[in-house]
């Protein structure tokens, strides 16, 4: 069997037979104690903790310094193809121009009294971003460095900091250091895990702490952030990867087969789900999914998440499956039908929608401009990908005049006392006098 193929009525009938998906909510709870140690001990122990266990887990013969010099990063930039850095350039490009329009400005509005009121957006000071190593970092995650880097950028945080594991060598894969040279970026960590995690959140040191964390991870990097957070601002908590593709009779099985694949082949826990209304495209996908994942580098993974996490649903209408996406809240949500647009204003939950069979997740993974760090597990019904704003804060401005508090200190004075607070209510009501302005002048 390479997946569940489910026959079903409407959404209600999908509730009660998706619960198996719940699980993998679980799966994260054996990780807690293992991270809460790591955590401990950066903090406690610092470097020395961050070189054990990269000793530990990445590099038996590993020894400081963390930062790779700026030597080695300008040597690994030179040594990747000028085709490959190309491609990277061109996809930076479409991620800044993607990006940029989501910057706000500052606001301010006066009113009749002469009070001034606004808010004030600025970048934080300092953004970590992680980057997984990969397979034994033979597999770069180029596109998670860009993903986080630039949106940083763009929002103005004056010091990026990365953080990747290194390889058995102790090196650092060299797309990702030419990723990083081409954005400008020169401070570079060989650290992975969990202890990049909290290095990033409580300093040691060699790594100075930042006040936002950023990027994807395995479930021991998830864990630290969850753990840290409050601490510092993160992102979001990112379960495994997941896709679910609305079908219709016009849609291409080979292709659909393809996509929920390009999900399945990330990890054992990720879930690829195809909804239709047609009962033959059904059947054409499954027979897709068993001959493609034959071919796949990673069958295995892809496979084991298929049967675990995979299913094909049967739905009588398009209007059901809409409904079962909402349900489900995607991270990944293809519209692979014969007028996709006209489906989009039903859609209230995903972390992305991709309209149209030439609209694949893999464009908005690794080239489009979106960016594809997003809410899973079904948080898009209220939460949002990475974005500028992630690395902004805003802070409100508050200019009340003397007119203001003349007209509304006595409102301001009973609200306060309405909660006990006392010494709220005086502070207004001594401004909220006729001559308390003179009074201040008398005084100095």
């Amino acid at each position: 069997m390479t997946c569940r193929i489910l026959t079903l009525q409407n959404v209600q009938e999908w509730r009660k037979a998706a619960q198996w998906l719940q699980s993998r909510c679980t799966k994260s709870a054996g990780a807690e104690n293992a991270v809460h140690e790591i955590l401990s001990s950066v903090r406690e122990k610092g470097d020395e903790a961050l070189t054990d266990y990269t000793r530990r887990f990445d590099c038996e013969d590993f020894s400081p310094p963390f930062l790779v010099s700026a030597q080695d990063i300008a040597r690994a930039a030179a040594s990747v193809s000028v085709e490959d850095r190309e491609r990277i350039s061109a996809a930076a490009a479409n991620i800044r121009v993607f990006h940029e329009s989501q910057t706000e400005k500052s606001w301010f509005v006066t009113r009749e009294d002469g009070s001034i009121l606004g808010q004030r957006i600025l970048p934080v000071d300092s953004a970590g971003l992680y980057v997984p190593g990969g397979q034994g970092g033979d597999t770069p995650l180029v596109s998670s460095l860009l993903m986080g880097a630039v949106p940083a950028q763009v929002a103005g945080v004056p010091r990026i900091a990365v953080c990747t594991p290194p390889r058995k060598d102790g090196s650092v894969n060299s797309h990702i250091l030419a990723a990083a040279h081409l954005l400008d970026i020169d401070e570079i960590y060989r650290v992975g895990s969990a202890w990049a995690v909290a290095a990033l959140a409580f300093g040691t040191r060699s790594i100075a702490p930042v006040d936002v964390v950023a990027g994807p991870g395995n479930i021991y990097v998830t864990t630290a952030k969850r753990m840290v957070q409050g601490h510092v601002g993160i992102d979001m908590i990112a379960g495994p990867s997941e896709i679910l593709i609305l079908a219709d009779s016009s849609a291409n099985p080979a292709w659909i087969a393809a996509d929920m694949l390009s999900q399945a082949e990330h990890d054992p826990l990720a879930s690829a789900l195809c909804v239709t209304d047609d009962a033959n495209l059904a059947d054409c996908v499954y027979k897709e999914l068993e001959r493609q994942c034959l071919t796949l580098p990673r069958s295995q993974i892809a496979g084991r998440a298929l049967l675990d996490w995979g299913a094909i649903v049967i739905v009588p209408s398009p209007s059901v499956a809409v409904d079962i996406a909402n349900a489900v809240a995607p991270e990944h949500l293809e519209v692979c039908i014969r007028d996709p647009w006209a489906v989009l204003p039903r859609i209230r939950h995903a972390g992305a929608v991709f309209l149209g069979s030439y609209s694949p997740e893999s464009a908005g993974d690794h080239f489009a401009g979106p960016n594809h760090v997003l809410p899973t597990m079904g948080t898009a019904r209220f939460s949002s990908g990475l974005s500028v704003q992630t690395f902004c804060k805003k802070t409100n401005i508050i200019a009340t005049s003397q007119n203001f508090l003349l007209q509304h200190s006595p409102t301001i004075a009973a609200l306060a006392r309405l909660e006990g607070l006392e010494a709220h209510a005086r502070s207004a009501e001594l401004r909220g006098r006729a001559d308390a302005g003179r009074s201040v002048a008398n005084k100095a």
